[in-house]
């Protein structure tokens, strides 16, 4: 079969390529070999922000571009992303209180501001935001970025790409790829075999394996490289009350984040480990454990340590290798390596979460030669799947949601609107009470929702599910787990190979 793009990789960038392009009216096919948001994806600190720091790195053009995305954000997928306050402790010794002061300045100002509040000095000294935090705290600063649940903000992007007519083929691999003037014929493989499609252009946005795509896959040399950083979080119990977050300095000028997460956990992270080995999984060192723990203890009162810790994860980022020495300066902007030597194709290297979007309407803008009958870009205030919620907001939406399906309960309704939005009324039907959406798997995972993933999110196993489309891996038992397992088994021999999710090679 023929197409006008072909996607490698089902990352964040991978996602929002294809669907930019299919809403330009490119036919468009994604492979990703794994699951969406199986790598650096589903890895991150979980926000759509500026990046406060990235000023000290005097990454304008990037912090503002960032910034400006929090309001498209905002728009686009309101039960996704949701405003969230930062404190930023002041100490002696550190970043001077003038120099933060001139950084928020700056942050409030380098772009348009309407949804989101301004910085503010505060006092912590007797104060909800004190309160955890260490005697010597007397002072600090607030302002406001962005949460994100990651995996789910990819799902929504392949969502809103096969609604517009991509094809989006999970498990599958591209084999190799043989370039011709005019097109490329690529050999893609999955669980069922292999076959051979043709592409006049390709896009790869395959993450932590760009540069091997490139090489192995592709044959491309180029003078471009991905820089892997292994990035590890913690999520430990609750560390304090509050919706706020924390944003800490350390002495060695890095910053940690402690989160709210998941109603009762706190995650804290990220670490910046060069990582010279192959792409791949990777596990939080005891090394990293110890750091996060570190920059924790040094500023919050009740000591924490590693038996509070229910769970860790980690990603590999790939950063584009500007030739810094340190990885907690390489610039966490993106690049584009375009090889004209026939027909086109663009490596994408780095990029964040907060600017997926843009990345993708100039990476078809760099493809624009090769489409010619190609639309303008188009996604700057369009909303994503499930983010078609009334100007009053989520929590009116939310509202409304319980008002119409009060068996619920308002801890369900809560996070089924927050992960599926508008789209929970597809999940549940017509649904009037528990009974009627099948067995119960804990925590309100049931078997109508998980029919919902397989058939329309491309969920294949209990881990897609349980960490990936949700966090209720951390909430179930090894014994639900298995069962969720079961079910999803059983799902898939129920819907068949083409019906699940309705796209696989």
């Amino acid at each position: 079969m023929a197409y006008d793009l072909l996607v490698i990789g089902g990352g964040v960038n991978g996602c929002a390529i294809a669907r930019d392009a299919a809403g330009r009216g490119l036919s468009v096919l994604l492979v990703e070999m794994g699951d969406l948001a199986s790598a650096t994806s589903s890895a991150s600190t979980k926000l759509i922000h500026g990046g406060l720091r990235y000023l000290e790195q005097l990454e304008f053009r990037l912090v503002r571009e960032a910034l400006e995305e929090r309001e498209t954000m905002l728009a686009a997928a309101p039960h996704l992303v949701r405003p969230l306050k930062f404190v930023l402790p002041h100490e002696r010794g550190l970043r001077p209180a003038a120099l933060i002061r001139l950084g928020l300045f700056l942050y409030d100002h380098l772009a348009r501001r309407t949804r989101l509040e301004g910085s503010h000095k505060v006092a912590l000294e007797g104060t909800p935001f004190g309160a955890p935090l260490k005697g010597a705290y007397k002072t600090g600063f607030t302002y406001a970025d962005c949460w994100v649940d990651d995996a789910r903000l990819v799902v929504v992007y392949a969502l809103a790409a096969r609604e517009l007519g991509a094809e989006i083929c999970v498990r599958t691999r591209l084999v190799e790829a043989r370039r011709l003037p005019d097109r490329w014929i690529a050999r893609c493989e999955d669980e069922a075999g292999a076959r051979e499609v043709e592409a006049r252009a390709i896009a790869n946005a395959a993450g932590p394996y760009v540069s091997q795509t490139l090489h192995d896959a592709l044959r491309i040399t180029s003078k471009k490289h991905a820089r892997l950083v292994k990035g590890s979080h913690i999520v430990t119990r609750r560390l304090y009350e509050g919706e706020h977050a924390y944003i800490l300095q350390n002495p060695d000028k890095r910053v940690i984040f402690a989160i709210p997460y998941e109603q009762e956990l706190t995650l804290v992270g990220t670490t910046d480990v060069p990582f010279d080995g192959a792409p791949g999984p990777v596990e939080i060192s005891a090394e990293e454990v110890a750091y996060l723990l570190a920059a924790i203890n040094r500023c919050f009162a009740q000591s924490v340590a590693e038996a509070d810790i229910v769970w860790s994860f980690s990603g590999l980022r790939p950063l584009f290798d500007d030739g810094a020495v340190q990885a907690s300066v390489t610039t966490r902007d993106y690049a584009f390596d375009l090889d004209r030597a026939g027909a086109p194709a663009l490596s994408i290297f780095g990029g964040k979460l907060t600017t997926a979007r843009r990345l993708a309407e100039h990476a078809l803008d760099e493809l624009a030669s090769a489409f010619p009958q190609a639309g303008p870009a188009w996604t700057q205030g369009a909303t994503l799947p499930g983010g078609d919620i009334p100007d009053d907001g989520f929590e009116a939406f939310l509202t409304q949601f319980q008002r119409e399906r009060p068996f619920l309960g308002e801890r369900l309704a809560r996070r089924l609107a927050r992960a599926y939005g508008t789209r929970a009324e597809k999940l549940l039907g017509e649904a009037t009470t528990m009974a009627a959406l099948g067995r119960g798997f804990g925590c309100g995972l049931t078997q109508a929702e998980l029919d919902y993933l397989v058939r329309e999110e491309w969920v294949r196993s209990g881990e897609d599910a349980l960490w990936r489309r949700s966090k209720l891996g951390l909430m179930l038992d090894e014994r639900r787990r298995a069962e969720v397992n079961e079910e999803i088994d059983s799902l898939l021999r129920r819907h068949g190979p083409q019906d699940a999710a309705r796209d696989d090679l």
